[in-house]
């Protein structure tokens, strides 16, 4: 976990978490306590880390958005993704480098 309550402790009472990465990148019971003890402000989450599971405690905080991955969901962003897919197929088929690989 990147965020956990060594860093959430470190930022100001004002700000705000948000997770549009992987779920794994924030330590959610950490955050729930942070959240409900006004360490910070709130939180704003696009991933969980145990989806598709999502604990109640942040699904009833005033102060918490929770949606379901839709922080990707714009035209610009999935013509980019379609373009970056077509270019690692060319460069497959043509026994180059990918520009894009996944592990």
């Amino acid at each position: 976990h990147l965020v956990n309550q060594s860093l959430l402790a470190r930022m100001k009472p004002s700000a705000f978490l948000i997770n549009t990465s992987r779920g794994a990148v924030v330590k959610e019971s950490d955050l729930i306590d942070c959240l409900a003890n006004r360490k910070i402000a709130g939180a704003a989450l696009d991933v969980f880390e145990f989806e598709p599971n999502i604990p109640a405690e942040l699904l009833q905080m005033p102060n918490v958005l929770c949606v379901p991955h839709i922080g990707s969901a714009t035209m610009e962003t999935r013509e980019w993704m379609a373009r970056m897919a077509a270019a690692n197929v060319v460069a497959s088929i043509t026994n180059q480098p990918l520009p894009n690989p996944v592990n």
